[in-house]
């Protein structure tokens, strides 16, 4: 995929502009590194190889992950982020031949593996919230999805289609009666530009369209939308295999602390993630205002707490939730057999995940020290701590 840098706003989100949670889906694509999965030994295993969605790692995406090693919530377990490749379906592909042990593709790529015969489950549903807005023009008629009955809407990929379809289900109304405009690059801007009514964006995207200056309301999908996120998925046999329990639910919980510690002190959080060697570059470069990288991760956070108190902690998953989802498919015809929630989404490392010190993990976030970029920030509405608390 090429960046056009005639395009200011392209050039701009050259890494993350088709990237985010859950994004780099249905049509196989993502802008960002590739990179080459490495076999994991399975002997003996004390070991966990994640493999994003996205094509590349350069987001503030995966602070859970980030935040949990540098504080040592994973223990002795050796564990590996990878890239991944750009076709949506390589990550759960890669977990099924055993190149990597756990992916965290869309419930919609999910089930399209499901329908291949790929024998995973959902070990750990990461977003429990819908991720997927749609942008509007400010003051816009469409205050609603059942609105764009009719309307254009822009996509930057054709295989989009495979996530707004059941969105427009959902609301109601028939998808084939959405006019679809295949903008590619420039579909950030086909609202600006009058080409399209409503676009498709996504939590953590959403900041950073608002930072180069696109002014657009929106219909947030955490507000009406009743269907799930992204999860982890792993091999069915590895869920099978009691030998592994232990393993999984202790690399589960370095994430549920890793996320905890965001809640409490997101501002930490993003610091942390934005140290991270690898990555680090990267983030300065696409968030050269780090308010605006705040924001994005802590849109993302609010999508993976989702309603925290109805739920059973971090990772569960929600089976009539995702029931909804998978039976609104097979009416579609997105998929020709049903799919049985509770047969591919499994809450046993749940419990275990959430059974750490959580006072332990919330004096940590109090505590921590923020530099001089960070503790000039705004704490995030919705935060545990406010910035007095901290210290």
């Amino acid at each position: 995929m090429t960046t056009h840098h005639h395009n200011p706003l392209s050039a701009r989100l050259s890494r993350r502009s088709l990237i985010g949670t859950g994004a780099a889906l249905a049509g196989g694509f993502a802008l960002g590194s590739g990179g080459l999965l490495t076999v994991s030994a399975q002997d003996g295993r004390n070991s966990v190889v994640w493999i994003s969605p996205r094509g590349t790692l350069e987001v503030f995406d995966d602070y859970g992950y980030w935040v949990g090693k540098e504080m040592g919530y994973f223990g002795d377990i050796e564990t590996e982020l990878q890239p991944g490749i750009l076709e949506a379906t390589s990550g759960g592909k890669a977990v099924a031949e055993g190149q990597a042990d756990m992916s965290f593709v869309s419930p919609g790529v999910f089930s399209a593996l499901i329908e291949a015969g790929t024998d995973l489950v959902s070990a750990w549903h990461q977003g429990p919230w819908d991720t997927f807005d749609f942008a509007v023009a400010p003051g816009s008629d469409i205050t609603e999805v059942a609105q764009f009955e009719g309307k254009r809407v822009a996509l930057g990929d054709p295989g989009w289609s495979l996530i707004t379809d059941p969105l427009f289900a959902q609301a109601g109304i028939d998808p084939a009666s959405v006019q679809y405009v295949q903008a590619g690059a420039s579909w950030a801007q086909a609202v600006d530009s009058d080409q399209a009514d409503g676009a498709l964006c996504w939590e953590g995207l959403r900041a950073q369209w608002g930072a180069v200056g696109l002014e657009y309301d929106y219909i947030l999908g955490k507000d009406w939308s009743k269907f799930p996120a992204n999860s982890f998925q792993i091999r069915r046999e590895d869920f099978e295999d009691d030998s592994l329990t232990e393993l999984y639910t202790n690399y589960l919980q370095g994430w549920a602390m890793g996320m905890k510690f965001a809640h409490w002190n997101p501002l930490a959080a993003a610091q942390i993630t934005a140290s991270v060697e690898e990555i680090s570059a990267s983030l300065h470069e696409t968030f050269p205002d780090m308010a605006v990288g705040v924001e994005s991760m802590w849109q993302n956070a609010q999508i993976f707490r989702g309603d925290f108190e109805s739920r059973a902690g971090w990772g569960d998953h929600d089976l009539e939730s995702w029931q909804a989802y998978f039976d609104t498919l097979l009416e579609l015809g997105q998929v020709t057999e049903a799919i049985s929630a509770e047969d591919i989404c499994k809450n046993e490392y749940i419990a275990g995940a959430n059974d750490f010190d959580v006072e332990a993990v919330k004096e940590a976030a109090r505590t921590y020290e923020l530099d001089e970029t960070f503790a000039a920030i705004d704490m995030p509405e919705g935060a545990g701590f406010t910035k007095d608390e901290l210290g």
